[in-house]
């Protein structure tokens, strides 16, 4: 979290409500040989104490000593700032990004719920599809998410702290943020659903 207050005034509330509608995030933990990282989607709890992931079997943290110490960190957009953009003399580039971090006590749940996770969280980020026909379990085959499902397991995130930086050039004039802002905006490449989706259309042909 960047150290300057003016870049950290959001509310817990705001931080919160911010990590809940990215809903992925990328958890670590302290582990033997140094520190872990997973990539993962999250359900956060209505009251904002808690969030519910999953981790495949086979993932470090999954087979680390739980419970134990964790960060979620749920970076948002982001953009390097060019000086000319402020209108001011004597400027250095930097970036501008939003960024949250949860901290809490990581604990594995029973198995028996997991169904009911991943239902849950496929129903969250299938909502945001409309106007398509949300895909649901119901959809597989008879046995089959029962088999897949044993491949994952069910985690929870106790959320003890919560520290978000909102770096939007608040320490500048606001005719200096509003330049940068047209500038950003002048330039700004492909959305982040385009460049996953560029990415994917340019395997080769036999990367599966």
């Amino acid at each position: 979290m960047h150290p300057n207050p003016a870049f950290r005034k959001a509310s817990p509330e705001a931080n919160l409500e911010f990590a809940r509608r990215r809903g992925f995030g990328i958890l670590s933990i302290n582990g033997a040989a140094g520190p872990l990282a997973a990539h993962v989607p999250f359900l956060l709890a209505a009251d904002g104490g808690s969030l519910d992931l999953h981790l495949a079997r086979s993932n470090p943290i999954a087979r680390a000593d739980l419970p134990a110490g964790a960060l979620l960190a749920v970076s948002g957009p982001d953009s390097y700032v060019s000086p000319d953009w402020y209108g001011l003399e004597d400027q250095v580039p930097t970036w501008n990004y939003v960024a949250v971090h949860l901290r809490g006590r990581l604990e594995p749940l029973p198995p028996e719920g997991l169904r009911s996770h991943a239902d849950a969280l496929s129903a969250r980020f299938e909502g945001e599809l409309l106007p398509k026909t949300p895909w649901t379990s119901a959809k597989m085959s008879d046995g089959a998410m029962e088999r897949m499902m044993r491949m994952i397991l069910p985690f929870r995130l106790t959320i003890e702290s919560i520290d978000g930086t909102w770096k939007l050039n608040q320490n500048k004039p606001e005719a200096a943020r509003q330049g940068a802002a047209a500038g950003i905006a002048s330039v700004a490449g492909p959305s982040l659903g385009e460049e996953l989706a560029a990415l994917m259309r340019a395997l080769p042909s036999d990367a599966g």
